[in-house]
């Protein structure tokens, strides 16, 4: 497990920042675009967003382009989220304890997901610039086929866009391939990197972004979400090779689901009724009783209308028969690093395991009074300050979920890895 995410540049830097509650947020720097020149405060204001800040990450412009044996002029023709992924993915495969002779000509899968193309815009606006290397450099489907290319994959690979459950909806079809036979191992994760302000114009008018640049998830001032980088990638194998195989399992997946919203209020209007059978169905795959899940990272996007609908899912399949003395702690990483959007997912489930792996539950922050529009009444709680995961019959299950503005949903279960016998 490898990741890149506002204030961790790694996953021991990233759980030391989210239990510190620390909010990663900042004004738009200079090097992406001029924040005075597309700010304005009136939302009808053409060509001009409402917000002033996200979440980023530093340095996106370097790559050791010679490591992957990739000549400079190429590297330059890649999207940025294209060399971020490879250098991440190759950070979760070190750190899986896996080498690249290993790898090669297995039937491992990549299964990533990203959702914005900024930099084949900038590519296209100088068509002197466009030459051989420009169609692999931005082409979405290269995220992933670069990747299975340099290590000698030869699985499944495919790039995802279910919008901002990109990642997760990834994690769930790595499982379903790796199930069928069709890979023995997978790489699963998720980039998102802001380099224009177009994207962030038009979300501002369909009134999704934060004009205080604070995602107040579940809290009565909530007022929309800020938009975050980062890039996550995980390695799956099924459990029994895994330990056949003499791996690390840092956390095992027991199950996942995805479904779409269908029918709806509009189709970037959340369906309660979708969110709620997909947490159900998930559950059943992963022969989990509602009641034994300790902790649930929600999508959790600070959104008025987004948060009461996420909430009333949870509360119906995770609140019913659960004693009011053992409160489901719920929370969303985005109050932290902003909404990674097609990497939102990875970070999710990078804090999920990571939970499980440290037995704690790091503060919500930017939580102060719970908002009248959630119904409190089933035994759910926000948990303001670090606290115990607690630990059942199971040893701990925290569920993920991870909700596309398309209508994509993705939920899973994530259970404790089997303590290491002595042979």
């Amino acid at each position: 497990m490898a990741c890149r995410f506002p204030g961790g540049q790694d996953t021991d830097a990233f759980w030391q920042m989210i239990c510190a509650g620390s909010d990663m947020v900042r004004e738009v720097p200079a090097d992406r675009w001029d924040v005075d020149a597309f700010f304005d405060s009136n939302p009808e204001a053409p060509g001009k967003m409402t917000t002033r800040y996200g979440a980023f990450l530093d340095q996106i412009d370097g790559f050791d382009a010679g490591f992957f044996q990739i000549s400079p002029r190429e590297a330059s023709r890649m999207d940025p989220q294209q060399r971020l992924l490879l250098e991440v993915a190759v950070e979760a495969v070190c750190d899986a304890g896996l080498v690249r002779k290993r790898l090669l000509r297995t039937r491992t899968g990549v299964f990533m997901g990203m959702m914005y193309d900024d930099y084949a815009r900038m590519q296209s606006e100088d068509p002197a610039r466009i030459d051989a290397y420009t169609a692999s450099g931005v082409g979405g489907s290269f995220l992933s086929g670069r990747l299975s290319h340099l290590l000698g994959l030869m699985g499944p690979s495919l790039t995802l866009d279910t919008a901002c459950s990109s990642s997760l909806v990834a994690a769930h079809l790595a499982c379903q391939s790796i199930r069928a036979g069709d890979c023995e191992a997978a790489l699963v994760g998720g980039v998102s990197l802001m380099l224009q302000p177009q994207t962030t114009i038009s979300l501002s008018k369909i009134g999704a972004q934060s004009p205080d640049g604070r995602i107040k998830a579940f809290d009565a001032a909530a007022n929309g979400y800020v938009r975050g980088e980062g890039c996550g990638v995980v390695v799956l194998k099924s459990l029994s090779r895994a330990l056949e195989e003499g791996d690390r399992v840092l956390a095992v997946l027991r199950g996942t689901a995805s479904n779409h919203d269908g029918p709806s209020g509009g189709v970037t209007v959340p369906s309660g009724k979708a969110q709620e059978a997909v947490l159900r169905h998930a559950l059943e795959a992963a022969g989990v009783e509602p009641t034994e899940v300790g902790y649930l990272e929600a999508h959790g996007t600070g959104t008025p209308l987004g948060d009461p609908i996420e909430m009333g899912a949870i509360g119906r399949v995770y609140g019913a028969n659960r004693a009011t003395d053992d409160a489901l702690c719920v929370g969303s990483v985005k109050a932290n690093i902003g909404h990674l959007e097609s990497a939102a997912g990875m970070a999710s489930l990078t804090k999920g395991i990571l939970i499980l792996r440290n037995g704690k539950i790091p503060p919500q922050i930017n939580f102060d009074v719970p908002s009248p529009k959630i119904d409190w009444r089933p035994p759910i709680r926000v948990s303001t300050s670090l606290a115990e995961l607690p630990r059942g019959k199971e040893q701990g299950v925290v569920a993920v979920s991870s909700f596309g503005l398309s209508g994509s949903n993705a939920h899973l279960l994530l259970g404790a890895a089997p303590t290491p016998v002595d042979v």
